[in-house]
């Protein structure tokens, strides 16, 4: 019944870490391993869904306090302990356990005085009770509960993200059903529970011992309601809808965008959870970005870089004159102020950065290649001394 992973390290917090610590691992976690950002990744899809299964009951103050009291965490569990109660429905029957007339002493040391036998005996009662519960306790009433997050991702252009967009998106979600309302019920009152004939309990022998377990069918209440017929007593129904969304002028690749309320709806009147969509940014043919800093390699003459030049080069707003110093280097940057992409927070905005990409004239006439001769004879020094200097 213990999980597979701890759950505190698969969001690679402390035990003592808050809510809100809990909901900025589990952010940052679900987007490194999202299946849509890491397609064909099955690992990367396991991390994801233990990434999930942990934040669904750290997040929970009374699942998180089982699981740091028990180690797990169970849907079955009920006020009397992690395995009797409400939600035993879920397929397994939970033992509430009938240990009345069983003699403990067999489980006593073999010299323990007859004292000792009945401490012993009481110990593992109050144990069982624990875990277990009270025979024949009732489920309790289901709670509102809120809707879980939506995580999509999104593929949108270079431009798009440097200047904003407006787009739809077709999202796939669970809606409160129209007919119940949420409730789950028809509204037509409830049944007597078949299997366990109204009392709750079903009787199962192992060995020697006699077990009065929660019945699987009804949780322990005895009764079954009328189920809704669009939803099945689910309360909610899956839908796909178009939602608005706006991308802001700035979007980075792996920005994050939160739509409230359009997650899943809660069930038994919950609120709607949050859809978060995360942004995939193209790459550009000569672009390239870094932070809110534009970056591009523009080819330029020999001559230009000897001589030095004014030469136009791209920006994001349009073209721009760069002056190129005589003597320009091969890979050389300069920066062009304010000329890089407007940040949201702070209204102001980045450089671009211009890399210098020296361009060899290709001789494909005779008087090309005597004036390089020429020049090969004016400069006479090794441009690899200070290779071989080293070596």
């Amino acid at each position: 019944m213990s999980p597979k992973h701890d759950y505190y390290e698969t969001l690679g917090l402390e035990r003592k870490a808050s809510a809100d610590d809990i909901r900025k691992s589990y952010r940052k976690l679900a987007r490194k391993y999202h299946p849509d950002l890491n397609p064909g990744d099955k690992s990367a899809e396991e991390r994801f869904k233990n990434v999930q299964e942990a934040y669904d009951v750290l997040s929970d103050p009374k699942k998180r306090q089982m699981y740091d009291q028990y180690g797990f965490y169970s849907e079955s569990a009920g006020a009397g302990g992690p395995f009797g109660g409400a939600g035993a429905g879920h397929g397994r029957p939970q033992p509430n356990m009938d240990f009345s007339g069983f003699d403990f002493s067999d489980f006593a040391g073999a010299g323990g005085s007859k004292h000792r036998t009945q401490e012993s005996g009481g110990g593992f009662r109050d144990i069982f009770s624990q875990f277990f519960g009270g025979r024949g306790s009732a489920a309790p009433e289901p709670e509102p509960e809120a809707g879980t997050d939506l995580e999509y991702a999104m593929d949108i252009d270079f431009w798009q993200a440097i200047r904003g967009t407006q787009t739809r998106l077709a999202i796939t979600r669970y809606e409160v059903c129209e007919t119940c309302h949420g409730t789950g019920s028809s509204g037509q009152g409830t049944v007597t529970c078949p299997q366990c004939k109204g009392t709750g309990n079903v009787s199962q022998m192992a060995g020697a011992m006699k077990f009065n377990l929660t019945c699987p069918r009804c949780g322990g209440s005895g009764k079954l309601r009328n189920a809704c017929p669009t939803c099945g007593g689910d309360g909610r129904v899956t839908r796909t809808e178009m939602v608005d969304v706006r991308i802001p002028p700035g979007a980075r690749n792996g920005s994050r965008l939160r739509v409230p309320g359009k997650g899943n709806a809660g069930s038994m009147g919950g609120p709607p959870g949050d859809l978060y969509i995360t942004t995939r940014v193209e790459e550009h043919p000569f672009f390239g970005r870094e932070g809110d800093n534009i970056e591009i390699t523009v080819p330029v003459a020999v001559w230009e870089a000897a001589l030095g030049a004014k030469i136009e080069v791209p920006t994001i707003d349009g073209r721009t004159l760069l002056k190129i110093p005589q003597g320009t280097r091969n890979g050389q940057r300069f920066r062009l102020r304010e000329k890089g992409v407007l940040n949201q927070r702070t209204n102001q905005r980045g450089d671009q950065i211009v890399e210098v990409s020296i361009e060899a004239p290709e001789p494909r006439d005779e008087r090309t290649r005597e004036i390089l001769r020429e020049l090969s004879h004016l400069h006479t020094e090794d441009p690899r001394a200070g290779i071989w200097s080293k070596v």
